[in-house]
C-alpha cells in the first residue's frame, strides 16, 4: 500500500491533476470516480495506472480487475494519499491515468462543433456532454480554448471524451475540416443573426460557440458563413454557452429527426 506523498506515482498523478503542461509531457490525464473509470475501460481507453483505496466497492473493484493486465500499474493507496491525489472534496475510493488520445474522425463530417476561446471548465464539460448525446461528428477547440483534459471539464463532460472526437486544432486547421466537409457554419451570436429555427440545418453544419465574456474572435467570425440568434423575451445580456450550445444543437436533431 502506497501511504507516503512523495511516492513517484503519487507525485506524478498530482503533477496530472493540477497542470496542463505535465498532462500534455505525458500525453495522460485523470479521471475519478466509478462511473468515469467505467466507461473508460468499456471504451477499451488505455490505462496507465490505477489507485484505489480499501473504500472502493464491489463495481469498482470488478473493474479493476478487467483491466489488470502487466502493463497496468495498479496501487492501493491510503485514504490520506486518495485525498491528496483526488481533485474532488469527497474521492470515491478509486482514479485512473489514461493515456491522452482522441477518437478517430469518420469519413464524412455533417455536424460540428467549434469552441471559440471558452475557457470555463465546466462550460466546456457540459458542451462536450451535451454534443455527445447529440450525436455532434466532432468537437474542435480553438486554441484560446481551456484544456478538454482538465479534471473539471472531465468531470463534466461525463465520459463525452470516450464517444466523440475532441480535437485541439489551430484556426487554420480547423478552416481545413470545414472546408473539406463543405460545412455550413453558423457564429452564435446575441445579436444581428438569423432566429435559430428559421435557418435550415439539415445540410451539413458546423455551429461556433465562445465566451460570454470575451465575445467571438476574429478568426471565427472569418470562419462564419453566417450568424444564428436565440430570442431572449424575457431580457437578459446573453445565455450561457453551454444552454446555447445545447440548444443550438439540438435544433439540429430535431430538424434532422423531421427529414
Amino acid at each position: 500500500m502506497i501511504t507516503s506523498m512523495q511516492n513517484a506515482k503519487v507525485k506524478w498523478v498530482r503533477s496530472l491533476q493540477n497542470s496542463r503542461r505535465a498532462r500534455r509531457a505525458s500525453q495522460a490525464f485523470v479521471v475519478e470516480g466509478v462511473r468515469l473509470f467505467e466507461e473508460a475501460v468499456t471504451a477499451s481507453w488505455d490505462v496507465l495506472l490505477v489507485l484505489y483505496t480499501e473504500a472502493v466497492g464491489e463495481r469498482g473493484q470488478q473493474i479493476i480487475q478487467k483491466c489488470a493486465k502487466p502493463d497496468v500499474l495498479i496501487e492501493e493507496v491510503s485514504p490520506q494519499v486518495m485525498r491528496a491525489v483526488s481533485d474532488t472534496q469527497t474521492p470515491q475510493g478509486v482514479l485512473a491515468v489514461l493515456s491522452m488520445r482522441s477518437l478517430s474522425f469518420q469519413e464524412r463530417l455533417d455536424f460540428v462543433l467549434i469552441t471559440d476561446g471558452i475557457r470555463d471548465p465546466g462550460n466546456l464539460g457540459t458542451i462536450l456532454r451535451t454534443a455527445a448525446s447529440a450525436g455532434v461528428n466532432a468537437v474542435f477547440l480553438s486554441p484560446e480554448s481551456v484544456d478538454p483534459f482538465a479534471p473539471k471539464v472531465v468531470r463534466a463532460a461525463m465520459g463525452a471524451h470516450f464517444r466523440i472526437p475532441i480535437v485541439d486544432l489551430l484556426w487554420c486547421d480547423i478552416e481545413k475540416q470545414i472546408r473539406g466537409n463543405d460545412l455550413r457554419v453558423f457564429l452564435a451570436a446575441t445579436e444581428n443573426g438569423d432566429l435559430f429555427n428559421q435557418i435550415d440545418f439539415k445540410p451539413p453544419t458546423g455551429i461556433i460557440v465562445g465566451s460570454e465574456a470575451e465575445g467571438h474572435s476574429q478568426n471565427a467570425q472569418e470562419l462564419a458563413d453566417g450568424r444564428v440568434n436565440i430570442p431572449m423575451p424575457g431580457g437578459g445580456e446573453s445565455l450561457n454557452v453551454a444552454i446555447a450550445a445545447a440548444i443550438l444543437m439540438y435544433e439540429i436533431v430535431r430538424q434532422r429527426n423531421l427529414s
